[in-house]
């Protein structure tokens, strides 16, 4: 006769798992048929465990070749964008071209022509950035803020209250709620 018995198997990531065992009563003569079905009962388990190590290892390559393939996406996501990004900074570089070959070939015969030249190019230039989601950040009549400032002098200034920005020396720029490049400024301090 044969005598059940739990047992309580803990795993690396704390889970219990109770398997019921059944290990033979010493006390009781076992009969000769109950050799083969232990037998055949030890082989059946045998041939589930197996069947469980392939699937595992089954689950294992297929995790893994889902991490390959997750990577090589979003590698070629970001060439996309990129190239996406650098076709629109084209045309941007032909008119500098042109620009500065006119420069070159006094074909702009005064500075104003040039001057204008470059002022559409700036616009045109600020109008692709903004496409891609730059936003330059405010400093006019705005309070020293280290999130999107970087303190660079301190200046005194009677009509302006303290911490407030005096100057801007550098633009700065956030792209989709993210700093890219803080403002340089100076900040009032009247101490």
């Amino acid at each position: 006769m044969a005598e059940e018995k739990k047992l309580v198997v803990n795993n690396e990531d704390g889970d219990e798992a109770e398997i019921n065992l059944q290990m033979n009563n010493p006390a009781v003569d076992e009969t000769p048929e109950e050799i083969p079905d232990a037998a055949a009962q030890l082989e059946q388990l045998q041939a589930e465990l197996s069947a469980k190590d392939d699937r595992l290892v089954r689950l294992q390559a297929d995790f893994d070749n889902f991490r390959k393939r997750t990577a090589k996406e979003k590698s070629e996501l970001a060439a996309v964008i990129e190239q996406a990004f650098l076709k629109d900074l084209l045309p941007l570089l032909d008119n500098l071209s042109r620009a500065s070959e006119a420069a070159e070939n006094n074909e702009a015969s005064d500075v104003e022509t040039l001057r204008k030249g470059i002022e559409m190019i700036k616009q045109e230039t600020v109008a692709v950035m903004g496409k891609h989601g730059l936003e330059p950040i405010d400093t006019q009549g705005k309070m020293f803020d280290p999130n999107f400032h970087q303190a660079v002098g301190a200046v005194q200034d009677d009509t302006k209250a303290d911490g407030s920005i005096a100057a801007e020396l550098q633009r700065g720029y956030v792209a989709r709620g993210r700093v890219i490049r803080p403002s340089m400024v100076q900040v009032v301090n009247n101490a």
